[in-house]
């Protein structure tokens, strides 16, 4: 959050809720927006209802990990391996979107 701040002015998603109706998958790392964004997360669960996938990654269990497709329960501090495998994973069976992608 502090580096939204110094990049775009302001320490919070710089994207509007609503944007994720759109969604095939939702990551949410993390957080519980199940439980502090309650009328944001109308939107996560629209997309649910088209078919998106939820997928939660953290330590605790919470109404948004209940909710997921996808629970990871994550050791504290281990978040970055994590992400850094998600990218490995993602290079390795290319799954990789990029502009000559025509998936």
């Amino acid at each position: 959050m502090a580096s939204l701040a110094a990049s775009f002015g302001r320490g919070a998603m710089t994207n509007h809720w609503i944007d994720l109706m759109n969604s095939d998958c939702i990551f949410v790392i993390g957080a519980n927006p199940a439980e502090n964004h309650p009328l944001s997360f109308k939107w996560v669960v629209r997309a649910m209802e088209r078919g998106a996938k939820l997928v939660v990654a953290d330590p605790r269990v919470t109404r948004s990990a209940a909710l997921a497709d996808v629970y990871a329960p994550l050791r504290p501090g281990t978040d970055i391996a994590f992400i850094g495998y998600l990218i490995h994973y993602a290079l390795e069976h290319d799954r990789i979107q990029d502009r000559k992608s025509t998936r």
